[in-house]
């Protein structure tokens, strides 16, 4: 699963999986943070967080 968030604070998004995904027992899974550095919605060439917006 990718998750990419641009106002939801990166530290919630990261507690809520982690108590959504604990089981306690091998293969839990990892949890990844990286920084995205441009995204380009291809249909209209918006970028940023104009490209994360789906309002029609």
């Amino acid at each position: 699963m990718d998750i990419v968030v641009s106002k939801v604070p990166v530290r919630s998004v990261i507690e809520t999986a982690k108590n959504v995904l604990y089981t306690g027992h091998i293969g839990d899974g990892k949890i990844f943070v990286y920084d995205v550095e441009n995204v380009v919605k291809v249909r209209t060439g918006e970028e940023g967080y104009d490209a994360l917006q789906d309002v029609e």
